[in-house]
């Protein structure tokens, strides 16, 4: 076969993954940056909440990028899910670049019937935190972590 029919993120599914986002970290008292990318690592749609530090817009764009590469949550683990010690882990977004690699959590794929449409990436809180808003927005559209 030369061609594959594939799904893709909509901009309104990204804006109604971010409303959900914004609408949990309001819950938890918390500005953070959502980002929210397509398969390929584009950014899809982008917001800081009022309060929110700036250089989470930088880490939430890479942990968004980086679920939608490795096609899982961002974690201290490699991209084949091996352990990595703190000097691995640093060496690998050195490697990678550190627009394309974190092992900071709170980014996660959005999958759809097996597929991955994109990842989303949030900071501003704690690690926990920061998985539970993603998780909520993901979930929003109906989408498997």
């Amino acid at each position: 076969m030369s061609f594959a029919s594939t799904q893709r993120l909509t901009t309104a599914g990204a804006k109604l993954m971010l409303a959900a986002a914004i609408t949990k970290s309001e819950e938890i008292g918390i500005p953070v940056t959502v980002a929210i990318v397509d398969a390929g690592g584009h950014m899809l749609v982008l917001e800081r909440m009022d309060g929110g530090r700036f250089h989470t817009v930088h880490s939430s764009t890479t942990k968004a990028v980086t679920a939608a590469s490795n096609k899982r949550p961002t974690t201290t683990k490699g991209a084949q899910g091996q352990d990595l010690d703190t000097l691995h882990a640093i060496g690998l977004s050195l490697a990678a670049g550190a627009a394309r690699w974190t092992a900071m959590e709170g980014g996660f794929p959005i999958i759809v019937d097996g597929e991955c449409l994109g990842g989303i990436g949030v900071s501003g809180g704690d690690w926990q935190q920061d998985q539970d808003i993603a998780t909520a927005a993901v979930e929003a559209v109906g989408a498997s972590l």
